[in-house]
């Protein structure tokens, strides 16, 4: 009896020891790095077309990772970026799908009506979720230009890591 014991003790502390570690070398994570290159190559974009922005990317819990705020972007802006990031991170769709659903389009009604009165939810482009595959690990949020231009400058930032996105 004490011998099975001691082996299902061993066994349990075993798993408990190389089970999270082995879990998380399998998911992918949106590292600092990562997410700098994001920020850069955004910025780049918008510096290239004469837009000021604020760029905010967090992880998958739609915690803020890098904020970046370009000379003279709008101040106002800083929360719209964010809210977008965290609705793309929160979501596998962009935010203009968002609005989307929540608003419908000229050829189909909203999907989800009420959805975009969600607290935090931004429903007009610029938000664009970040995938490693076919797992998202975080949002993009940019705001500071039309949306258009916002979603834009997202989508630079994720061909700007496309290759290291795995």
């Amino acid at each position: 009896m004490k011998t099975g014991i001691i082996i299902a003790t061993a066994f349990c502390a075993t798993l408990s020891a190389i089970g999270p570690s082995v879990a998380l070398e399998n998911i992918p994570v949106l590292d600092l790095g990562i997410a700098k290159k994001m920020a850069d190559g955004c910025e780049a974009k918008a510096i290239a077309e004469g837009w000021r922005m604020n760029i905010a990317i967090v992880d998958r819990g739609a915690d803020l990772v890098v904020f970046r705020r370009m000379d003279s972007a709008f101040l106002g802006s800083v929360e719209i970026a964010t809210n977008k990031a965290k609705t793309s991170a929160r979501f596998p769709f962009s935010t203009r799908v968002v609005a989307e659903l929540g608003y419908g389009t000229k050829d189909a009604p909203a999907g989800v009506p009420g959805f975009v009165e969600v607290d935090e939810i931004i429903a007009f482009a610029g938000g664009l979720p970040i995938m490693a595959g076919d797992v998202q690990i975080g949002g993009i949020g940019v705001s500071g230009d039309s949306a258009d231009n916002d979603e834009a400058c997202a989508q630079a930032a994720l061909d700007a890591v496309e290759g290291e996105l795995r």
